[in-house]
């Protein structure tokens, strides 16, 4: 039936008023197609018959009034909770998206409904002993379950396949890397620091392929152990290059260093702490020297909106974090004396990363399940590959390289 019949059906007794609010704002599709079955089995289709086509199967009334209260945090939540499955999740998510201005009460939520989150997001904020803290939340799960879904360089950010997305990963994998040292200007016997050294890949390449000497700090004791074991098997002389440390990255005092990198770090601060990074980065680095910063960015209109409430990834994935805006991140960068001299966006890139790691993840089922994990969790995480990935594919967020000279 189309949309018209559909906010007229008489819907059973059983089904909550929140449906028939939701139904009424599905009427407001322009972009896309969305084929919904309520959970009496009744069948309903929005939408003018075009692309993206996406489907909704809801096992449980309770997905309407969990998404009318809490945006999409609570439709991710009923999703984690096995109430509702779709055929092709990033499709739905993208076509959502790609309606977000129609459909904004449903992204958003009720003010009152996500009054929680927010004040639980508040309360996330990135101080020295609640950064240790979030970054445990997610990065020390295992290595054990990052290496069954990742690629074999261990890079949990985003490829650059170099115009060609149907590329070798692994090769995409190094691209970005080898790009972040060259635009930071590394050479043989530079001193480079790595805020976020993460399992290692980008000090391997500094030590090894631009023969310099790196520090890198995390705050991830599972990361640090895998990196230092990484460099420890490139042969005593060369692992010496590589001083590695459990370390947040507002205590570094041993600079100034010839050139910084930092890959996808940032979104990890937190606005309140935007400041301060920018100007840890410039107080580290020498005179003239560049810093290469890969950041996820949102886009600039839609900036406002995101830093008044919380969503699904900062409650779920990467508490206290915040993603700037291409605006906010060149002013922050200005205002600690760091110049913006080149950028390099790649969104593309970053939505078939995140394609190859959620199929690959998705793979691995059965091996992730017997390290501790459940239903509950293996939904989470296809969820957040799946939302980012549909982010990346309609623009709403992008990742760029931006190249700064300290002035």
């Amino acid at each position: 039936m189309n949309s018209t019949t559909a906010s007229r059906m008489t819907l059973p007794r059983s089904a909550p008023a929140s449906a028939r609010s939701v139904l009424r704002l599905l009427e407001r599709l322009r972009h896309g197609t969305l084929s919904l079955q309520l959970p009496d089995g009744t069948q309903l289709r929005y939408g003018k018959g075009d692309a993206p086509h996406a489907s909704l199967v809801l096992h449980d009334w309770a997905v309407f009034g969990a998404t009318i209260k809490s945006g999409d945090i609570g439709f991710a939540e009923s999703y984690m909770a096995g109430q509702w499955s779709s055929h092709d999740l990033a499709a739905l998510l993208r076509l959502f998206i790609r309606n977000r201005q129609d459909l904004e009460d449903l992204v958003y939520g009720s003010w009152l409904g996500s009054l929680y989150y927010r004040l639980r997001h508040l309360f996330h904020r990135n101080t020295k002993a609640n950064s240790r803290k979030n970054i445990h939340a997610h990065y020390d799960l295992g290595n054990a379950f990052y290496r069954l879904w990742l690629d074999e360089t261990m890079n949990y950010s985003s490829a650059w396949f170099e115009g060609n997305l149907a590329g070798d990963m692994v090769a995409a994998q190094q691209a970005k890397v080898r790009r972040a040292l060259r635009m930071a200007g590394v050479q043989p016997g530079d001193r480079v620091l790595e805020i976020g050294c993460g399992w290692g890949a980008l000090a391997e390449m500094a030590v090894t392929e631009f023969d310099a000497s790196l520090t890198g700090v995390t705050l991830s004791t599972e990361q640090l152990g895998w990196a230092q074991e990484r460099m420890g098997k490139l042969g005593a002389e060369v692992a010496a290059r590589a001083d590695l440390r459990l370390q947040d990255y507002r205590d570094i005092n041993d600079g100034p260093y010839d050139a910084v990198c930092a890959i996808e770090m940032i979104e990890a601060v937190g606005r309140e702490y935007w400041p301060t990074y920018f100007e840890s980065v410039a107080r580290l680095l020498k005179t003239g020297g560049r810093a290469c910063i890969q950041s996820i960015v949102i886009e600039d209109r839609l900036f406002d909106r995101y830093v008044q409430s919380t969503d699904f990834i900062q409650q779920y994935i990467f508490p206290g974090g915040c993603l700037p805006c291409p605006a906010e991140f060149r002013r922050q960068a200005e205002a600690a004396g760091l110049k913006v001299v080149d950028a390099l966006p790649f969104g593309p890139d970053y939505a078939e990363t995140l394609r190859r790691w959620r199929h690959q993840f998705l793979a691995e089922r059965q091996r992730i399940l017997p390290l501790g994990f459940d239903e509950r969790f293996m939904h989470l995480w296809e969820f957040y590959l799946a939302y980012c990935e549909a982010a990346f594919d309609e623009a709403n967020i992008d990742v760029v390289q931006y190249t700064l000279q300290k002035m």
